[in-house]
């Protein structure tokens, strides 16, 4: 049988601020939704605009770092793998499941009105990093003299 890959790259706008959590055996774990929005002509040649939108979930130092710094509308460049769960709800009986990204890279992007392109890259790349938390590289490159609270926009490229 032949080995499986999964590998899934997206670009876009937190839809919701990031939710930390801490797992029962003190794995930290940043659920957040990301818009992916696609503009295309039909066949009478108008312009659609379709979004989509994506469950992601960030172990260790990378869903610290997103959860710490990234808020709703937060423009960011997503790179892991997909993984389903499946579960019974406890109200209905009924079997569900979801499909999510668990995000293994990242990097912040400009807001979307934001001239200049480019991403915020004085230590918003991150990566490496594992669905266990642990990781096989440094996930956070963070200065020192981080304030707690960054406004991305303050930020001149």
């Amino acid at each position: 049988m032949a080995a499986g890959f999964s590998k899934v790259i997206i670009m876009g706008n937190l839809t919701r601020d990031p939710e930390v959590r801490t797992t029962p055996n003190g794995a930290n774990v940043t659920s957040f939704g990301v818009a992916v929005n696609r503009t295309y002509k039909d066949g009478s040649g108008n312009n659609v605009e379709q979004v989509s939108f994506f469950n992601c979930s960030a172990w260790g130092r990378i869903g610290e770092t997103i959860g710490r710094y990234a808020k709703k509308g937060s423009g960011v460049l997503v790179s892991g793998r997909l993984e389903q769960r499946s579960w019974e709800d406890k109200n209905t009986g009924q079997k569900r499941s979801t499909v999510e990204i668990i995000v293994e890279d990242f990097k912040f992007l400009p807001r979307g009105g934001e001239q200049g392109g480019g991403s915020y890259n004085g230590g918003a790349s991150y990566g490496g990093g594992s669905s266990n938390g642990a990781s096989s590289g440094p996930a956070e490159v963070v200065p020192e003299d981080v304030p707690d609270e960054v406004d991305l926009g303050d930020i001149p490229f």
